[in-house]
């Protein structure tokens, strides 16, 4: 009798493992991440792109998610793109028709997008009127150089990607760029970190007056967020602003029309 009192108990402890494995793996990866970078532009931006897959690869110590990486932005297709909850570009951005269109289908059901530094870039020969829209109208204006610390001001630390954060904190060297028209005119966007009046006049070599300079915002009509900083390899130097980096992308993955993955 004790012998099988003793089997059942073991098999409900089994049977709870088993279960709990199940559970687990289940959770596991809770979405999945997919990097686009370049090695062939140019050097300091390179160099942030190495340093933000380093940081990121250590993000996902612990299974919590899949992180994959490429150079090749033919991988900007419906095919690879189904199986990826963000998107994050580095240094980088779409060139072909064929990418560019792959990546507003992407975003325009329901795809996340973190963008870096020079992914944003676009002037007047870029030619892709959605590609600003997306971005709120921004269009690149001028900037500062060389690279140099910035006093940030948080416009708003209520937001997920700014919660807690303190009003202001000194961001590490930077090419910072400003835009014209501000995204901040547009109602559809949510500006959430900016360059402090006080860096003003910025620069020695090109200098940024003055004027409204976003340097963190959402579209609100996608799921997206931009950051200006990834010139370089200080980014990763301050750990207020890799604390604005990681709850950008938990936003933009938690907003996932699926559901939040982090809560569950």
């Amino acid at each position: 009798m004790k012998t099988t009192l003793l089997l059942k108990k073991v098999a409900l402890l089994l049977l709870f493992f088993s279960l709990s494995l199940s559970a687990m793996a289940q959770r596991f990866p809770r979405f999945k991440a997919l990097v686009f970078y370049s090695t062939t532009v140019e050097k300091a931006h390179v160099d942030f792109a190495n340093d933000a897959i380093t940081y990121l690869k250590d993000l996902t110590i612990g299974d919590g998610f899949v992180l994959d990486t490429t150079t090749n932005m033919d991988d900007l297709n419906p095919e690879k793109l189904k199986e990826y909850a963000i998107v994050i570009m580095l240094n980088d951005f779409p060139h072909t028709q064929k990418q560019r269109k792959a990546f507003e289908d992407y975003m325009e059901n329901g795809g996340g997008w973190l963008g870096f530094h020079v992914a944003a870039y676009n002037d007047k020969n870029t030619n892709w009127p959605w590609f600003v829209q997306f971005l709120g109208g921004a269009v690149f204006y001028t900037n500062n150089w060389p690279p140099m610390p910035a006093k940030i001001v948080i416009d708003d630390n209520t937001h997920p990607v700014t919660k807690g954060m303190p009003d202001t904190y000194i961001a590490p060297a930077n090419e910072w760029y400003q835009w014209k028209p501000s995204p901040r005119l547009n109602p559809n966007v949510k500006v959430l970190a900016s360059l402090s009046d006080e860096n003003y006049p910025f620069g020695l070599k090109d200098i940024i007056q003055g004027g409204d300079t976003p340097v963190v915002w959402t579209n609100t009509k996608y799921r997206m967020v931009y950051m200006n900083m990834g010139h370089g390899s200080r980014i990763f130097k301050e750990a207020v602003q890799n604390r604005m980096i990681i709850a950008a992308l938990q936003y933009v993955v938690a907003s996932d029309k699926k559901g939040n993955v982090f809560l569950k």
